[in-house]
């Protein structure tokens, strides 16, 4: 078992990374309140709701399954879990406890931060994408129609249970989409880390232990530094967000056909596309993100039934955009992001084009 530790202002919780079993007994004694909403959705809850309902002997446990897949992380999902707590008459003393993946922690935090103005929740994420980035750091929320993510709050987790003998179940597709964040951080500032995602790459996808601790809490650590510089995405924090606006356009134009991290994996691309064509970093950059993304099976090419015009009507909702002005991550190398501002939309649509299948050249 390994211990981090996230630390902002007024608020510390821990991040706990434990090799074997999912560990029931970690869950039960991070618990402070005698009544608890277990929340997952319907793939994970056959899963793991069961025995820890058992563990929880002695407790007034209470349940509520929401349905799987980004369509759902919706406040049609959020409004299910407000409704279960509120016919088991929870009160700001109680605690949720999210089970599942990205979308599980992101719902459940956000209805933790909306119930009675805020009530504790503990994350045990189960998918490697939630593991080493949903999580951690308190980001909560859901989509809207126009774009992903634009309802939300920031309320921090009491703790963070990650346990990875749970990414033995998940399907190779969305273990692989995990990777499409880890590889983020590389590029954010750790190009050491980049070295090591690439000589590791065969031991992470067969999912040896060891290699997953370490790349699980590297993730984690990286993420905890940024959150605690800057919990409320002011400054540093918004570097997390690299390749994230191109992402989240491909989720939206796509209806949500790219799980999250094979779209991140794509807006990298971009980003690396981008940094290169407006002269910041040298033309290897995009080469060297789009060899690694290859080799864990993620797309690195947009489908041309796909417009450039459609996704950048998605970029213009995005909440990175300040005053209309597109505000985007990009790197001067790798390890090297920066915000950059007020980018040409002429810039971006040959980005676009360049990395869609058809047109993958310089434009």
């Amino acid at each position: 078992m390994q211990k981090l530790s996230l630390d902002i202002p007024g608020k510390q919780y821990p991040i706990i990374i434990d090799q074997e079993a999912f560990n029931l007994a970690e869950i039960r004694s991070r618990l402070t309140a005698q009544k608890v909403m277990l929340v997952s959705d319907e793939h994970v809850a056959p899963l793991y709701l069961e025995p820890l309902r058992t563990e929880l002997d002695g407790f007034e446990v209470h349940e509520c399954v929401i349905a799987a897949g980004e369509n759902h992380k919706n406040t049609h999902s959020w409004q299910k879990i407000l409704n279960a707590l509120a016919a088991h008459g929870f009160n700001r003393s109680d605690v949720l406890v999210a089970v599942g993946g990205g979308i599980v922690c992101d719902i459940t935090g956000f209805a933790a931060a909306s119930w009675m103005r805020g009530v504790d929740f503990v994350q045990v994420p189960t998918s490697l994408l939630a593991q080493i980035d949903a999580s951690v750091g308190g980001k909560t929320g859901v989509n809207h129609a126009a774009g992903k993510n634009l309802i939300g709050a920031f309320h921090q987790p009491r703790a963070v249970l990650i346990n990875i003998a749970t990414l033995q179940t998940l399907p190779a597709r969305e273990f692989n989409a995990g990777i499409g964040e880890a590889i983020k951080y590389a590029g954010i500032n750790q190009p050491e880390f980049f070295t090591w995602l690439h000589d590791n790459r065969m031991a992470i996808k067969q999912q040896n232990k060891d290699a997953l601790q370490h790349l699980i809490s590297a993730c984690c650590r990286f993420k905890a530094e940024i959150v605690r510089d800057d919990e409320k995405e002011q400054g540093v924090r918004a570097l997390l967000n690299l390749g994230h606006t191109f992402g989240h356009a491909i989720e939206n134009v796509s209806d949500y056909r790219y799980l999250h991290g094979e779209a991140v994996a794509l807006g990298l691309v971009m980003a690396a596309d981008l940094s290169v064509r407006l002269g910041h970093a040298e033309p290897e950059l995009k080469a060297q993100f789009v060899e690694l993304i290859e080799a864990f099976d993620l797309p690195h090419l947009l489908p041309n039934n796909y417009s450039p015009e459609q996704l950048l009507n998605a970029m213009r909702l995005d909440k990175k955009v300040q005053s209309g002005q597109h505000r985007l991550i990009l790197m001067r190398g790798m390890g090297r992001a920066f915000v950059a501002n007020d980018i040409a939309e002429k810039v971006i649509i040959e980005t676009i084009r360049a990395c869609s299948e058809g047109d993958s050249h310089d434009s």
